[in-house]
């Protein structure tokens, strides 16, 4: 038997022998670029353990709910119309409360983004006169126009009189408390704080963080809501940001949640009252949660959530072999490949455009879908910059499955995020590596 103290002396001897049953040369990878892959693999043993036990921690709070709530067939199906009495929808909602430590929970696949879903929260919270406080420097690019902070401001918060605040990270990327406080008064409806780095070259913020900001913006003023874009950060951790002290969280059923399987739809969970105020921006107030057919989505968002936590896990694998190995090339990488995390984003600094759209459009190689497609920079909607977008996805824009992208410009920093599979990414991730090699770029 194998002990695990003597695991790495038997791993190191082994590298050879496993890069010899590895021969990818079919697939256009080289052996060169195998051995890289592998040895960066080399120093996560530790690291992809502690992903697996908090999958396996995730998995049985996923699976208590299920067992709580007695999933059953009758669950998957199928409503139209105004959907009324629409048993799955109605037990998915308590569920994701529970599972994400909510008293309530909102879950439809008409939600059609992150961005709605955090819109909803946004438009359902504020009035005219009220402010909004980002407590983590700019929010994420799409939510600049919905605040008014750019675009020509139709249909902002900023055109129906809601005023925006801004406390920035401290030097270190840490929530700057006390400067958040200082910009507070009694007009601060909502402090809003983004968990992932998003298109930004810092920390993720951790929930212990995250609750010391609820905590003191409590303690002065108490009836200020304070709510976070959990967006890629859901089975990040043991718990999410409502169990910190957060009134109300938000995200995308195509990002961790969905599994994978979930075609669409996002979710908004936390206090009941502020969940039912989000329903009434998703249809009308007085209908709210009440309506809304399922078209047969039921069963696919239940399955995504059963598998999330495992799926979670692969993304933070690859996310972690993907730093390993642009650290071993030199390159900046955020987070570093053995550092927590606390989203599944992955940041690598290029520092050079034709070297990015060179590992963007190699991550379309390996990917299942479109591998044959060679995406180019555009100008997409709610964008400030030109973006390329690497996608070769089951589900259109899907970030739980491999992906990268990066906003054309200065340091040309790429964010790679998903795989469903360890195995599918890393063999994606290999092709972009080699992509870069052929054309003379590493």
């Amino acid at each position: 038997m194998i002990s695990f103290k003597n695991y790495d002396i038997i791993k190191k001897k082994n590298v050879k022998e496993r890069c010899r049953n590895l021969d990818y040369s079919n697939l256009g990878i080289s052996k060169e670029i195998v051995r890289l892959f592998e040895h960066a693999e080399g120093k996560l043993y530790q690291k992809f353990l502690e992903i697996d036990k908090r999958a396996e921690r995730n998995t049985a709070k996923v699976l208590k709910a299920f067992w709580d709530h007695n999933v059953s067939d009758a669950h998957f199906g199928s409503s139209t119309g105004y959907g009324y009495d629409d048993l799955g929808r109605e037990t998915l909602d308590e569920i994701f409360a529970q599972v994400m430590g909510g008293e309530d929970a909102l879950v439809r696949h008409s939600i059609v983004s992150g961005t709605h879903a955090l819109s909803l929260c946004l438009y359902g919270l504020l009035r005219p006169g009220d402010v909004l406080l980002s407590a983590a420097g700019k929010p994420y690019d799409t939510l600049e126009e919905v605040i008014g902070i750019s675009g020509d401001g139709k249909g902002s918060l900023k055109e129906f009189g809601i005023s925006y605040r801004q406390a920035d990270l401290t030097a270190d990327g840490k929530l700057d408390i006390e400067g958040t406080l200082r910009l507070m008064d009694e007009t601060v409806k909502v402090v809003w704080v983004q968990k992932s780095k998003g298109y930004g070259w810092r920390d993720s913020l951790c929930n212990e963080e995250i609750g010391q900001l609820c905590r003191a913006v409590k303690e002065r003023y108490p009836e200020c809501i304070c709510a976070v874009d959990n967006c890629y950060g859901e089975f990040v951790e043991d718990d999410e940001p409502l169990c910190a002290g957060a009134d109300l969280i938000a995200g995308s059923l195509i990002k961790n949640p969905g599994g994978g399987l979930a075609p669409c739809g996002a979710y908004v969970a936390g206090k009941k009252e502020l969940v039912e105020l989000a329903s009434f921006r998703l249809t009308a107030p007085g209908i709210g949660r009440h309506e809304g057919a399922t078209l047969g989505n039921n069963r696919s968002i239940y399955q995504g959530l059963f598998l999330a936590p495992h799926t979670v896990a692969q993304n933070l694998k690859a996310a972690a072999l993907c730093g390993a190995v642009f650290e071993g090339l030199g390159y900046a990488v955020h987070p570093g490949s053995l550092d927590e995390r606390y989203c599944t984003i992955q940041a690598i600094r290029f520092e050079d455009e034709k070297k990015l759209i060179s590992f963007c459009q190699g991550i379309q190689k390996g990917s299942p879908v479109d591998s044959y497609a060679a995406p180019q920079p555009w100008d997409m909607p709610g964008y400030q910059h030109q973006v390329i977008m690497a996608a070769g996805t089951f589900v259109q824009g899907a970030t739980s499955e491999l992906s990268a992208d990066a906003p054309i410009k200065e340091p040309y920093v790429a964010y790679v995020q998903g795989g469903m599979t360890y195995e599918t990414a890393k063999i994606g991730l290999m092709k972009a590596v080699q992509n870069m090699k052929d054309e003379q770029l590493i």
